[in-house]
């Protein structure tokens, strides 16, 4: 009997013990745990903010909570501040804010059991990277039923020439109505664009509209789909193929820039030049890969990195460079490339493929919501808060209106008869009557002109979307109220939005206005800014081999080397290129490969073309500080900092802050 109530007293602590530190913790949330002027704040408004920047999200060194609560203080004093200064009554604000708060709901206003299969659907999608070919017909997704069968028997007939054998490329040049697929001629404003002859190059998962997506990937490799419609028309797709996807891509590459349309004797060169420098790249097994990029690509903005381009997906490089990208391993180099731009040498960083479903699911959800696939997901939503709300439809009502619709309304110029109840009663949400005059009124801002409907079926769109749109925004207006997550992250960018207009406002446009400030600063402070070594030098770059006698008789004769662009001007010198100005280590290769010696010349001729460069030194600098205007940049950065610390520390004036330290050291114990 003894050992029964020894279990029994076990099992009941056991039990109650979860319940005791819950509550324990509860009374310790709502414990004062500092005061910021006169605006008290509990344990929990700084743990919740603690935990979730410091133990729940990744972050590269968490703080510990004395740490942390310096930071805390701070934001809290600048917020208050910014209140205290009216900035969250500005219309700027409103609306920025306004904004976010659109974004951060539609999680909150979408379905999980939709969402969960568009998130499966958009993962298994994501696991292939398709290029297809397409033909438009377009179609106006209000047009006629007439319209709409034309455009659909147009792309059959279309799909039915390319299943019998005629090429794809040439159907889509002749009869799509997407003008990328036709060549386009240079005009002033533009250059000459290559038609793509129909092909769309590489995609994946939402990198197209859904219903395009959605019959490519129904469609096996090599074979024709049946026209899908989207709000474009209808596409007849053809699917070049299907592969593993590559995810994201870090590629380098050594660019030779030509126009699509170059003269056959400037391609055939091209190529010589563009397989010379491979060749010269596989003599030795690549190693010289950043000499090659720094003397040859076109590319220069990327010619401090190796030629390393952005992280990019598939859609987004022409799909030449895709296909090459493909085939290589990592860090393996491949044959040059022909795209519209000219050639490449592409060398295969890494590349990411596709995470598990765990890895990937975050990013997937937050993009279906987003999409234009997530209405699957609202229309879900919107049949349940209809039902949550009580949305109870007046359907005698509704069909007295729309018996007073006469053609104006195609016309965008509807107005009520007099014969129209505007105080009839459409619909009521939890009791509260939406009426006849709040449609009239939604109707007069929303009409526009319409060709393919008739006036009764357009004002059932309208009413469709009228009633929708309110339906759903009275529950977005209760999520505070039903979600206190989406409570706190609308706070938080509340928060974030006046902190950012508040630091502007003191520190960043201050300083950058404050000129004689800034000018002091930098007195105070010059010898913060220095330059390194550097050289005054003169670069000349003859890229035919009939200029280069002439160029080089110039320099040696003595030419003034700020006359050199002028003279070669007036004697008819073409493919020549002067650039002057100071460098220092690693700003330029050539000026590097010379020796930094005042009125040293140095020729190098190219390895893999018909180029040379002159450098002519003209003066060696030693390290010099540098003017307010050479270092301004880093100056106002810098500058900001100082500006910011000093009014921090009147902020603490302003705002003077007691810490209980009593209940300091149980949240302390908390975190341990």
């Amino acid at each position: 009997m003894k050992n029964f109530d020894f279990l029994k007293t076990f099992v009941l602590a056991s039990l109650l013990m979860p319940m005791l530190c819950a509550n324990a913790q509860s009374k310790l949330d709502k414990q004062v745990l500092m005061t910021i002027g006169d605006k008290p704040v509990t344990v929990k408004e700084f743990s919740d903010v603690y935990y979730k920047n410091n133990l729940k999200s990744e972050v590269i060194e968490r703080k510990s909570v004395d740490d942390y609560l310096d930071l805390f203080v701070t934001f809290r004093m600048k917020v208050m501040e910014a209140e205290a200064q009216q900035l969250d009554t500005s219309a700027k604000f409103k609306k920025e804010l306004a904004g976010y708060r659109k974004q951060l709901a539609k999680p909150f206003m979408s379905s999980d059991d939709i969402t969960d299969e568009l998130l499966q659907e958009a993962y298994q999608r994501e696991l292939k990277d398709i290029r297809a070919s397409h033909i438009l017909i377009r179609c106006d997704k209000h047009a006629l039923p007439s319209d709409t069968l034309k455009a659909y028997n147009k792309a059959m007939d279309i799909r039915k020439r390319a299943m019998k054998g005629e090429d794809f490329g040439e159907l889509a040049v002749r009869y799509s109505e997407d003008p990328s697929a036709k060549d386009t001629k240079a005009t002033d404003e533009m250059p000459a664009r290559p038609g793509n002859h129909g092909d769309l190059g590489y995609f994946t998962v939402f990198n197209m509209v859904y219903p395009f997506e959605t019959g490519a990937y129904n469609t096996k490799e090599g074979e024709i789909s049946m026209p899908v419609r989207s709000d474009f028309g209808y596409h007849v797709i053809k699917v070049q193929s299907v592969t593993d996807a590559l995810g994201t891509v870090q590629a380098a590459h050594i660019f030779l820039q030509l126009p699509f349309d170059a003269p056959a004797d400037e391609e055939a060169a091209m190529k010589q030049k563009a397989d010379n420098i491979y060749d010269e790249l596989m003599q030795q097994d690549g190693k010289n890969w950043n000499e090659a990029v720094n003397k040859y690509s076109d590319d220069r903005g990327t010619v401090t990195r190796g030629g390393a381009l952005s992280n990019f997906t598939v859609s987004r490089i022409v799909p030449e460079f895709i296909e090459v990208c493909k085939s290589l391993e990592i860090n393996e180099i491949g044959k040059p490339v022909r795209t519209s731009y000219g050639y490449h040498i592409i060398k295969l960083l890494g590349k990411t493929g596709v995470g598990t479903f765990e890895k990937e699911s975050k990013g997937l959800k937050e993009r279906i919501e987003k999409d234009s696939r997530s209405k699957k997901s609202e229309e879900a939503v919107l049949k349940q808060v209809r039902k949550e709300y009580k949305f109870n439809a007046n359907d005698k009502n509704i069909e007295a209106f729309m018996a007073t619709v006469d053609s104006t309304i195609l016309n965008a110029a509807y107005e009520p008869s007099g014969k129209v109840d505007m105080d009839a009663t459409l619909f009521t949400i939890d009791g509260q009557p939406t009426k006849v005059k709040d449609f009239v009124a939604y109707v007069k801002e929303k009409q526009t002109p319409q060709r393919y409907v008739t006036p009764a079926t357009y004002a059932y769109q309208l009413y469709e979307s009228f009633s929708n749109e309110t339906m759903m925004d009275y529950a977005d207006l209760h999520l505070e109220d039903k979600y206190p997550d989406f409570k706190a992250m609308v706070q938080e960018y509340r928060d974030g939005i006046l902190l950012f207009d508040l630091m502007d406002r003191e520190v960043w446009t201050k300083a950058v206005k404050d000129t004689t400030g800034l000018k002091e600063f930098h007195a105070r402070n010059a010898a913060k800014y220095m330059w390194g070594d550097r050289v005054l030098a003169t670069v000349v770059t003859v890229t035919r081999p009939e200029s280069l006698p002439k160029v080089k008789a110039l320099i040696e004769d003595g030419t003034p080397l700020d006359s050199l662009r002028s003279v070669m001007s007036r004697d008819s010198i073409n493919y020549a290129f002067v650039r002057k100005g100071y460098f220092q280590k690693g700003d330029n290769q050539y000026v590097d490969q010379t020796e930094w010696k005042e009125g040293v010349v140095n020729e190098i001729p190219s390895t893999v073309d018909q180029t040379t460069v002159f450098v002519c030194i003209r003066e060696v600098r030693q390290p010099e500080q540098k003017t307010l205007k050479e270092a301004k940049g880093l100056v106002t950065s810098d500058y900001q900092a100082e500006l910011e610390d000093k009014w921090v520390k009147a902020l603490h004036e302003k705002y003077p802050v007691r810490i209980d330290e009593k209940v300091l050291d149980k949240v302390r114990n908390l975190y341990k």
